[in-house]
């Protein structure tokens, strides 16, 4: 049974929710560059690196698929590490007292439980998750928010949570 006060809720509506995003994601891209361009550097990936004097006559067709497939691991973990590090940052984000990642702060918008509640790091993270979904069929599962009552998304069903200004 539902037991949310609907008087004076006012949920957020896709376009409010896409900005927010938008503004998380230039904060993340900017911190995964500081990260990530030192870290290919440290793996000798660095993107600054001159390919003046390479010779592929003088590697071997075995060496090439070594470096090839080391260079393929290297990105693989770095992306694989990058998801993780900000399912985290928007888990840790929502669940804090402020209830809002960046974005959502910077628009007045917080994510709560049915009852408008703060959600606990564990629903967060469901809810980050259930964004794979979300995009898995054709990004409809961000659309759905533009269409419910309570302006939910697919992640925002599954785990029961609303994002709502103020």
């Amino acid at each position: 049974m539902e037991r949310i006060e609907t008087r004076g809720v006012e949920y957020a509506g896709f376009w409010l929710r896409f900005v927010a995003y938008i503004i998380d994601y230039a904060i993340l891209q900017i911190l995964n560059f500081v990260v990530v361009i030192p870290v290919l550097g440290l793996l000798g990936l660095g993107i600054f690196t001159s390919f003046d004097g390479f010779n592929p006559d003088m590697v071997s067709e075995e060496e090439s698929i070594a470096v090839f497939v080391a260079f393929i691991s290297a990105i693989s973990s770095i992306a694989l590490l990058t998801l993780a590090l900000q399912a985290l940052y928007y888990a840790f984000m929502q669940s804090s007292s402020r209830q809002a990642t960046v974005g959502k702060l910077a628009l007045s918008l917080k994510v709560t439980d049915m009852e408008g509640g703060r959600i606990d790091f564990g629903k967060a993270l469901l809810r980050e998750l259930c964004k794979i979904l979300s995009s898995a069929i054709f990004l409809i599962g961000y659309l759905m928010a533009g269409f419910t009552d309570k302006k939910q998304a697919l992640h925002d069903i599954i785990p029961g949570t609303l994002v709502v200004k103020g």
